[in-house]
């Protein structure tokens, strides 16, 4: 059993960590202070090659699988930039990823490569505001008309739709009440971002201020049938395929969120002098950041298991869902202990460690809950009762 990365993984890391050095903790508190989505970063990571990770060499990406792709957005969040970095390019590297299976040929060949080359952005509407995680009850429409679709409906909680020229769409065909099964009669779409259609009103929030979040108003928005991803109507098959990578990448930015915050915690108690010695050599302020940086570590082993398991084509779910949860109350915690070793100085921008606690809410939260996530290994993985 081998827990080292190999040379070419570390050498991602590293490029990765150098290539963040030139945004540095004051970029990211100035997008944070003034918004605004971070286009130099995100041209930078793809001149970098760094978005077509994992996509197929033929149209300009890498190849690799979803374990570089965890160790890409990883090290982003490590740097400093938090998930203020790691969400700018997040959608990019593993949102795509129903089109690498499911998608033709064609339909590769004319999406894949303006993603990978940074000229496309895109965002993943999923989710709306009556349903939650009830993603079976969905109620946007697609109705076909000829060679198009006609969508109406309203998303909500989706990123970066302010700068997205193309959006991934997954929307109701067939009304729930003619199916006989629940996971039928949902069409998955890759299509034109149309503002003439589409509304999109951003949601101001606590955090992560340069990506946008958004509510999408869709009025006929009409969709070609080439853009439709593999057949009508088994659109959530498809999109269960980009779960289990999601979980993984937005456990290894809550990694290194958390890794970001307790390195500036620990330079802070080696350098603050309270009562003629550094607070460091307190084991109050000692033992607190030795268990995040343990509780860091073992979420990491469990972020690596699950890309591992999902590159050889092994099931996967338990471990990907661990992995969110496991990480993302560890590098909540840890942002939380750095905040505290700072006492006071904890809560002024200048330290930047309260920008990355309000961002270490987002792991818990999205892309499902920590409850739902313990339903799940309940059920699956202990064969409980399902208790919704």
């Amino acid at each position: 059993m081998d827990f080292a990365l190999n040379a070419d993984q570390q050498a991602i890391v590293e490029n990765v960590a150098q290539l963040c050095a030139g945004f540095d903790l004051d970029y990211w508190r100035k997008r944070d202070s003034d918004g605004g989505f971070p286009h130099d970063f995100h041209a930078a990571i793809a001149r970098a090659g760094y978005l077509g990770i994992a996509m197929p060499t033929q149209y300009g990406g890498a190849g690799l699988g979803i374990t570089e792709a965890v160790l890409v957005v990883q090290a982003i969040a490590e740097s400093g930039a938090g998930l203020s970095g790691a969400s700018a390019v997040h959608m990019n590297i593993f949102g795509l990823h129903p089109v690498v299976v499911f998608g033709t040929p064609e339909q590769q060949a004319r999406w894949l490569p303006p993603v990978i080359r940074g000229e496309h952005k895109a965002c993943f509407g999923v989710t709306e505001p009556n349903t939650g995680l009830n993603t079976l009850k969905l109620a946007t429409r697609a109705v076909r008309d000829g060679d198009h679709y006609v969508v109406t409906g309203h998303k909500i909680w989706i990123s970066t739709a302010q700068v997205a020229h193309k959006i991934l769409l997954l929307a109701r065909t067939t009304p729930i009440e003619a199916l006989t099964r629940p996971t039928d009669g949902l069409t998955l779409f890759y299509t034109d971002l149309d503002r003439s259609r589409v509304e999109i009103r951003e949601i101001e929030k606590l955090g992560r201020a340069c990506v946008d979040s958004n509510q999408l108003f869709l009025d006929g928005l009409r969709i070609p049938v080439a853009d439709r991803i593999g057949e009508e109507g088994s659109g959530f098959g498809y999109i269960l395929h980009g779960f289990n990578p999601e979980r993984m990448l937005i456990a290894a930015e809550a990694v290194g969120l958390g890794r970001a915050a307790l390195r500036l915690a620990a330079k802070y108690a080696n350098e603050r002098i309270v009562f003629e010695r550094p607070i460091g050599k307190n084991q109050a302020i000692q033992h607190p950041l030795a268990q995040r940086w343990m509780e860091l570590e073992a979420a990491n082993l469990m972020i690596l298991k699950a890309a591992w398991l999902y590159d050889r084509d092994q099931p996967c779910a338990a471990e990907a869902n661990a992995a969110k949860y496991l990480a993302g109350e560890a590098g909540y915690r840890a942002c939380e202990t750095a905040v505290m070793t700072h006492g006071g100085m904890g809560y002024a921008k200048d330290f930047h460690v309260e920008r990355l606690l309000r961002e270490s809410l987002i792991p818990r939260i999205a892309p499902v809950s920590r409850e739902m996530i313990m339903s799940f290994i309940a059920e699956k993985v202990l064969a409980l009762p399902r208790s919704y």
